[in-house]
C-alpha cells in the first residue's frame, strides 16, 4: 500500500497530537513530518520537492503564516495537494487562499470529517499508474539537482 506523505503546519502541540492520531486513524494518513513556523514548513517541502503528497497547513503558527507557506507551495508537483485547516475559514480566507492555490479550506470546528474524507481521496488517488510514474520522476529530477 502506498503511504500519503503528509506534512502538517501546526503550532498547537494538542491540536498537532489529535490531528496527526486522527488521520492515522480514521484516514490511513502518516504524518512525515511537522513543524510550528512557516521558516520550517517551507524549508522541509523544500528539501522534499516532489516527494511529499499532502501538506496541512494551519493558518497562524508561531511565527510566520500558512498564508506564506502556500505561497511557497506554487510551483508544486501536479499531484501535491495543500489543503488548509484552520478556526478562520471565512469567505474572504478561502478566497485569499484559492488565490494562493490551496486546494481547498477546511475549518477546525465544523469540517474535520470533510478533511478526513478528502485525505482518504487523496490516499486513493496516489495509488494510481499516473500519479506513481510522476511522483519516481520529480524524485528522480530531485535527485539529479541535489548538492553531491
Amino acid at each position: 500500500m502506498e503511504t500519503l506523505i503528509t506534512y502538517l503546519a501546526e503550532d498547537n502541540a494538542t491540536v498537532l497530537d489529535n490531528l496527526i492520531e486522527s488521520l492515522r486513524e480514521i484516514a490511513d494518513v502518516k504524518v512525515t513530518a511537522h513543524s510550528a513556523t512557516q521558516a520550517e514548513s517551507t524549508r522541509w517541502l523544500d528539501m522534499h520537492a516532489g516527494t511529499w503528497h499532502l501538506a496541512i497547513v494551519d493558518l497562524f503558527l508561531k511565527e510566520g503564516s500558512g498564508l506564506g507557506i502556500l505561497a511557497g507551495c506554487r510551483n508544486r508537483e501536479w499531484y501535491q495537494k495543500v489543503v488548509v485547516l484552520t478556526n478562520y475559514a471565512t469567505p474572504e480566507i478561502r478566497l485569499r487562499a484559492a488565490e494562493l492555490g490551496a486546494d481547498g479550506v477546511f475549518d477546525k470546528s465544523t469540517e474535520l470529517d470533510s478533511l478526513f474524507a478528502y485525505c482518504r481521496e487523496q490516499t486513493v488517488n496516489l495509488k494510481k499508474d499516473d500519479v506513481q510514474q510522476a511522483v519516481r520522476e520529480a524524485i528522480e529530477r530531485s535527485r539529479s539537482v541535489a548538492p553531491k
